[in-house]
């Protein structure tokens, strides 16, 4: 009966901890889709290559987070793809072509949809008995 006190206790706190760090990467990556929100809707190109700077901390910030070992490469190359749209999108701003850009910009959309799969928060029996 210990035994399984002890092991509900145990879960609960993996439970904890992984959701106090899965929190802080959700909110960072609020805030870039905020700031990605905001360069789309935004009407000269300076305004949107501030928000795309904005985005490219925010990819830095998320970079050091301790992703689970079973999705850390996948989820980096993903934060790496939408770096390298960004980039691109920023040249073409500096060739004064803001609709291309923006253009450019909706792939970001489509590799968040792909690589968030890869963040589903796990449901309580996944952390009581595995995957």
């Amino acid at each position: 009966m210990r035994l399984l006190i002890l092991f509900l206790f145990s879960a609960l706190f993996v439970q904890s901890v992984t959701a106090q760090q899965s929190q802080d990467l959700n909110q960072t990556m609020k805030n870039m889709g905020h700031a990605y929100k905001q360069a789309m809707e935004a009407q000269q190109a300076e305004e949107v290559n501030k928000h795309l700077e904005t985005m490219l901390r925010l990819i830095q910030q998320s970079k050091q987070h301790n992703f689970k070992a079973d999705v850390k490469v996948e989820s980096l190359q993903g934060l790496d793809k939408v770096a390298d749209v960004i980039h691109s999108a920023q040249g073409l701003l500096a060739k004064a072509q803001l609709q291309q850009a923006k253009d450019l910009l909706r792939q970001i959309d489509g590799l968040r949809k792909k690589y968030h799969e890869l963040h589903e928060p796990p449901g309580f029996w996944e952390l009581l008995f595995g995957k």
